[in-house]
């Protein structure tokens, strides 16, 4: 992490022995504790820290690219004892300890059982330079979170309830075994960025945890290849889900939902040519190669800042996979056009894109469809965009209803599902997931394709898309679908695996009889 450099440490060391008690040694029949979830038992409130002391004025190293000096470290403002955080990291936004306190703030989200995105929030107020390196390191936890889970395990005596500060741990924890180089760097920074969480109570244990993994690292990495969920690092019951319905492929799976996910970009074919767009990327120096229709596939992920004209609309972020759903929907010029769960737009945008429809765009959140809005006006488009709950049969001037009584040409069904398909680039949903969330959704995807059928004219067609690789969630509910409607029939179907250019996707076209 050359770009990262060190923030000033609160002292000069932070005490071990503050530590000793609750860090333990592996032992060689130790077990880790089960893992039932985020979301359970990771609730308790932060252990009442100690009182903060002012941070008298001193001379530290600064390592900058090339250099390394002495520069004075201004006080900085304790943090609150109730161990809440501020808005803003309380370090340079290019340091290490920095990117350690945004990220841990993220995953701590996590282990409350809130999704990822939400933890991210706390990322847009940091400056720009702040967030690469932390969002990098909050997704590398929670993809490794198995992993990091079982090292705590073994390196504690008793589970630890500062959640921020076990979050803390965990992001450290990820940053020691990708960045081996730099361990005393991290174990440095990680005490650091303790030192504003909780009220800097857990300096020395944070401190003597780091310390104790990188002396017992080896048997600790054995214990961790031998446990399935953190060699793999997936849930055991997403495991047995996966072995059971791709005997050949599953391993496979696994190992890309472990991986950083590619970023493709859609070229907005009304305002430019995917060719010429090519080769303003290839001036700007960003490498990148066509793929399906509309997409250009990126060799290193970008800013969108850094994007030539990303803000005018002239092209968008969109996984190569999710790109097809445009292309198999396919509604001819003029078509009255309906996407249901149609947040954060991107399917609906590419769809304007391609032709001028009369789409109307549901989503059950309203902030999520405010999303849907920026989207379509940043690319220039137009639709009408409405709050409702898809999965809730309408009818025509009824009470609050949002349908006109005119039936639809074509229906997008973006079923909400397990993302199981994308866990690469949500790596939270593998850990806040539980076997009996997936049977729910198959109860909502239903009922969205029972609410919405009757709206769909004869002769048109529904397509019916997940971001899931679960059988359940996909083949097997149109299949269901197919049952209960004797006026539908099944004309394309299309999965697509996880690979180096395109998520997990499952799409079903069916088109209503005459």
């Amino acid at each position: 992490m050359a770009s990262l450099r060190p923030a000033p440490s609160r002292a000069a060391s932070a005490d071990p022995a503050s530590a000793a008690a609750t860090v333990v040694p592996v032992a060689a029949n130790a077990s880790p504790s089960p893992r039932a979830g985020l979301a359970e038992g990771l609730n308790a409130s932060s252990a009442a820290p100690g009182q903060a002391q002012k941070t008298p004025q001193r001379r530290v190293r600064v390592a900058r690219a090339g250099a390394t000096d002495l520069a004075p470290a201004a006080p900085r403002k304790a943090a609150p004892a109730d161990g809440a955080s501020d808005a803003l990291p309380p370090f340079p936004p290019d340091s290490l300890a920095a990117s350690l306190w945004l990220a841990a703030r993220a995953v701590a989200a996590v282990l409350e059982g809130r999704s990822l995105d939400v933890g991210l929030a706390c990322l847009k107020a940091p400056p720009a330079a702040a967030r690469p390196a932390a969002q990098d390191a909050a997704y590398g936890a929670l993809r490794r979170f198995a992993w990091g889970d079982l090292i705590l395990a073994r390196l504690l005596s008793t589970p630890l309830k500062a959640i921020e500060v076990r979050a803390l741990l965990l992001v450290a924890l990820y940053r020691l075994e990708t960045r081996p180089e730099a361990a005393h760097t991290v174990v440095n920074q990680a005490v650091v960025a303790a030192a504003e969480l909780a009220g800097g109570a857990f300096r020395g244990l944070v401190n003597g945890v780091l310390r104790n993994y990188l002396r017992q690292r080896e048997s600790l990495l054995a214990a961790a290849a031998a446990d399935p969920e953190a060699a793999s690092q997936h849930p055991r019951w997403w495991l047995e889900k996966l072995q059971r319905a791709y005997p050949r492929e599953w391993q496979a799976i696994v190992a890309a939902g472990n991986t950083q996910p590619p970023m493709c970009l859609r070229v907005n074919r009304r305002l430019a040519g995917r060719d010429a767009y090519a080769a303003e990327l290839a001036e700007a120096g960003i490498e990148a190669r066509p793929v399906g229709v509309d997409g250009l596939l990126l060799a290193h992920p970008q800013a969108v800042e850094s994007l030539p004209g990303f803000a005018t609309g002239r092209v968008s972020v969109q996984d190569a996979g999710a790109q097809r759903a445009a292309q198999i929907l396919d509604p001819a010029p003029g078509a009255r056009v309906l996407d249901v769960c149609a947040a954060p737009g991107g399917k609906s945008a590419h769809l304007l894109e391609r032709a001028d429809l009369d789409l109307l765009a549901l989503d059950i959140d309203a902030a999520r469809l405010r999303r849907v809005d920026a989207t379509l006006a940043r690319l220039g488009l137009q639709a009408a965009t409405r709050v409702a709950d898809g999965s809730v049969p309408v009818r025509a001037g009824a009470a609050g209803s949002w349908w006109d009584g005119r039936p639809f040409d074509a229906i997008l069904v973006d079923a909400p599902c397990s993302a199981s398909g994308v866990v690469r680039r949500h790596p939270d949903a593998k850990w806040l997931r539980r076997i009996g969330d997936v049977r729910a959704l198959l109860g909502v995807q239903a009922a969205i394709l029972d609410a919405v059928w009757p709206l769909l004219r004869p002769g048109g067609k529904l397509l019916y898309a997940t971001c899931s690789v679960f059988p359940e969630e996909n083949g097997a509910q149109i299949d269901a679908f197919l049952h209960r409607h004797a006026d539908a029939g099944r004309e394309l179907e299309e999965r697509l695996l996880p690979l180096a250019e395109h998520d997990g996707f499952y799409y079903a076209l069916v088109r209503k009889t005459v």
